[in-house]
């Protein structure tokens, strides 16, 4: 939870810097904008059980988070940065166990959005290996079907997982590809690189 909070601190700090036609670059994430990632963040903040039913419900599931990136994404950029900023510690939906949503869609989308802006930074080390530790049987996401029969070897800081042909690179690219992103794929290498470039 301590990581979560730390993670959409330094979010927040850098989104107070973003000029207006930053706001409306592309993310990482496919069809949205930089407003479009922080409104999508944001957007299960304040959802109880019952609003997750509904949300689920008008969104037929598939669709739930483009139904909160709809609402949310009417708020202005200074309106976004200020509820991200009442909301640093996670609430609802997001402070599920114990932080960890949070912590890996904070630490992810943060990436989602400085990669296209060519405005990187290096996540702290401690931060960076506990979600690389919380990725590889991360159903949600994907994950182990994305790394089934791979090694992953990160190759500036002390983190490795799984058996087969290796996939090598810095540990934020690594996550970054676990969470399905192919703009990595030129960072990584390996004789697992092509599998996992197929799966992606």
């Amino acid at each position: 939870m301590a990581m979560a909070r730390a993670e959409r601190a330094e979010l927040a700090e850098f989104l107070q810097t973003l000029s207006p036609q930053q706001w409306e670059s592309a993310s990482l994430c496919a069809g949205w904008s930089v407003k479009h990632v922080v409104a999508h963040m944001i957007s299960y903040e304040e959802l109880g059980a019952g609003g997750l039913v509904k949300r689920f419900a008008r969104g037929r599931i598939r669709d739930a988070n483009q139904v909160g990136v709809d609402e949310y994404s009417a708020l202005t950029p200074q309106q976004l940065v200020a509820f991200l900023g009442d909301h640093l510690q996670p609430r609802g939906l997001t402070a599920g166990f114990g932080g960890m949503i949070a912590l890996l869609d904070g630490t992810i989308h943060h990436q989602d959005i400085r990669r296209p802006l060519a405005l990187p930074r290096r996540i702290p080390s401690d931060r960076l290996l506990r979600v690389l530790g919380l990725m590889p049987r991360n159903p949600r996401l994907g994950v182990p079907w994305r790394i089934r029969g791979l090694r992953l070897c990160a190759d500036d800081v002390d983190w490795a997982h799984g058996r087969g042909p290796e996939v090598v690179g810095t540990g934020e690219a690594l996550l970054m590809a676990m969470a399905g992103r192919p703009a990595v794929l030129g960072e990584l290498s390996g004789a697992g690189h092509a599998i996992l470039a197929a799966r992606l």
